[in-house]
């Protein structure tokens, strides 16, 4: 791991002990993410407790919604979301032969029609001037419905919101799907326009 563009600062006093606790006993370690971001408390519990809201969103499938931030994360270049995703795919049972493959998904043979769609919107919505189209919208919409992919929107714009903000502070991957001993993600295929 290379060194953050803004150096951790000590976290420190009883707030500090929680979230270090917290953070251990959650993912086996602190994050280095949290250093960086003690240094403005507000932005880092904000930022927390909406990516605890989004979790609990629950009428989008699972799986899309990883796969979509795992697309971002991919896309925008933050390693840190994206071996943080793979980890959470893996501690929510989800598909992890696909989720490994989301790095090269336009080459992978592994993703049915549906999540190739789902990771086309969230690829057009992490362009830095949005791709998306209509008939993207309207083909998610006839197959998972108006809420879910109001939903699966908020997801991919809060996937841009932190991996943009991660890679901006030169954020990198902490290697928690590698303590899991978990596959390395696939390579990344050269099709993608994001980044060189």
């Amino acid at each position: 791991m290379t060194a953050t563009r803004i150096a951790p600062a000590e976290i420190t006093g009883f707030k500090g002990m929680l979230i270090k606790r917290f953070a251990t006993k959650m993912l086996g370690q602190v994050p280095s993410s949290v250093g960086v971001y003690w240094h403005n408390q507000k932005v880092l519990m904000g930022m927390s407790g909406l990516g605890s809201k989004v979790k609990k969103w629950d009428v989008c499938d699972e799986q899309l919604k990883s796969f979509a931030h795992m697309t971002v994360a991919s896309a925008v270049g933050c390693s840190w979301c994206l071996d943080f995703n793979y980890f959470e795919a893996h501690n929510r049972g989800l598909d992890m032969v696909k989720a490994r493959e989301v790095p090269r998904w336009r080459e992978s043979g592994v993703f049915t029609p549906l999540e190739r769609d789902v990771m086309a919107y969230a690829e057009a919505m992490s362009q830095a001037e949005p791709t998306v189209t209509d008939e993207m919208v309207s083909g998610l919409v006839a197959q998972l419905g108006e809420a879910a992919v109001v939903e699966l929107t908020a997801v991919i714009g809060f996937a841009n919101f932190s991996t943009r903000t991660n890679v901006a502070l030169g954020i990198e991957s902490d290697g928690f799907a590698e303590a899991c001993e978990l596959k390395p993600l696939a390579q990344r295929g050269g099709r993608s326009s994001m980044i060189g």
